[in-house]
C-alpha cells in the first residue's frame, strides 16, 4: 500500500516532521510518501493563506503521475479537500476530520489546540463539515505561528499544556492537536495531562489505511463525481 501524504506549505522541514509522525503511524508494509506544493505559502495561517494552498495542492497533485492507494490531506482545517476528493477516486483524509473521529472513539467531548487565534475559524468550519463541532468542547490557541512550533520546541510544549488545561475545563477530555506541524507531541502532552491527546496526522493514516483494506474508494455519486471537462485558463499553472 502507498499513501500520499500533502502537507499543505511549501516548509520542506514540516514536510519532513509530518512524515516521519505517518511512518510511525503506518504498517510496516505501508509506503509513506511525502510532498509538499511546488508554490504557495511558507505556512498556511487564515484565509488568504488557504486559498492559495489550495490552488497549489490541486495544481501539484493534477501534475502528479506517481500511483498511491490513498491520500491524506495534511492541513488542520485549511481549504481544498473537497477538490482534491472530485479529482481523484481513492480515499483523500483530511487530518482535522480524522483526528476529531478518532476523538469521538475514546471520549465524549474533545478539546483542540491550535497556532495562531485567527486559524481558530477555519477550524471550526472544517468542524462543521465533517458533523462534528457538536463534540467539540473548546478551540484554544497557542499564539505561536506554525514555524515557530519547530524553532521553539520547549516553549510550544508549556503553551500547549496551558491551553489544553483550558480546554479540559470547558469539558473536554480529549486533546486533539490542532496543527499538522504538532505531530510528535501527542506523547508528552498525554503523559503530562494524563488524558488521550490525538495527532491528526497518525489517525489519518490508520483510517486511509482502513479504508484501503476495506476496498473502498471515493464515491462519485453527486457533489463528489469526477470534475466536468472543460477550459481552464492557464490551468494547472506552469512556475
Amino acid at each position: 500500500m502507498r499513501i500520499l501524504v500533502m502537507n499543505v506549505n511549501t516548509s520542506k522541514s514540516m514536510t519532513d516532521l509530518i512524515a516521519k509522525s505517518a511512518r510511525l503511524a503506518a504498517h510496516p508494509s505501508t509506503e509513506i510518501v511525502a510532498i509538499e506544493p511546488t508554490w504557495g505559502p511558507a505556512s498556511v495561517e487564515g484565509y488568504y493563506d488557504s486559498f492559495i494552498s489550495a490552488s497549489a495542492i490541486l495544481a501539484r497533485l493534477s501534475t502528479y503521475n506517481e500511483p498511491y492507494d490513498a491520500l491524506v490531506w495534511a492541513g488542520f482545517g485549511e481549504h481544498g479537500f473537497q477538490g482534491a476528493q472530485e479529482f481523484l477516486s481513492v480515499p483523500v483524509i483530511d487530518i482535522s476530520h480524522a483526528a476529531a473521529h478518532i476523538a469521538c472513539l475514546v471520549g465524549r467531548r474533545f478539546g483542540i489546540v491550535t497556532t495562531l487565534n485567527r486559524s481558530r475559524a477555519l477550524i471550526e468550519e472544517s468542524l462543521n463539515v465533517a458533523g462534528l463541532m457538536g463534540r467539540c468542547a473548546s478551540i484554544r490557541a497557542t499564539g505561536l505561528g506554525v514555524l515557530e512550533l519547530e524553532a521553539n520546541p520547549v516553549e510550544t510544549k508549556e503553551r500547549f499544556v496551558l491551553e489544553a488545561l483550558k480546554c479540559i475545563e470547558s469539558g473536554a477530555d480529549v486533546i486533539v492537536l490542532g496543527c499538522a506541524g504538532m505531530a510528535g507531541l501527542e506523547r508528552y502532552i498525554s503523559a503530562e495531562l494524563g488524558i488521550p491527546v490525538i495527532d491528526g496526522v497518525a489517525s489519518a493514516v490508520k483510517l486511509a489505511e482502513s479504508c484501503v483494506n476495506l476496498g473502498l474508494r471515493t464515491s462519485k455519486i453527486g457533489v463528489l463525481a469526477v470534475p466536468e471537462i472543460k477550459n481552464r485558463i492557464g490551468w494547472p499553472p506552469i512556475l
